[in-house]
């Protein structure tokens, strides 16, 4: 197994040696690999799909109009 070296607050870090009983290097390897299957989802998601950038520009648009519009008749 490899060896990394993380940088966290002061004040995270008292934190975390308030539960010693939590092996914290095992905590970061499921974080990491939730992340890395999440971005693995996404990317392959990503390759499947046909939408485009102007296609994702387009709805948000529409729904920040259809957002606004409910807010305004509340």
């Amino acid at each position: 197994m490899v060896n990394v070296t993380l940088s966290i607050p002061s004040d995270l870090k008292q934190k975390m040696d308030s539960f010693a009983e939590i092996n914290w290097s095992a905590v970061a390897r499921e974080a990491f690999d939730d992340k890395i299957k999440d971005l693995e989802f996404i990317k392959k998601f990503k390759a499947k799909s046909t939408f485009t950038e102007e296609d994702a520009i387009r709805l948000g648009r529409e729904l920040n109009a259809n957002l606004a519009k409910r807010r305004a008749a509340k």
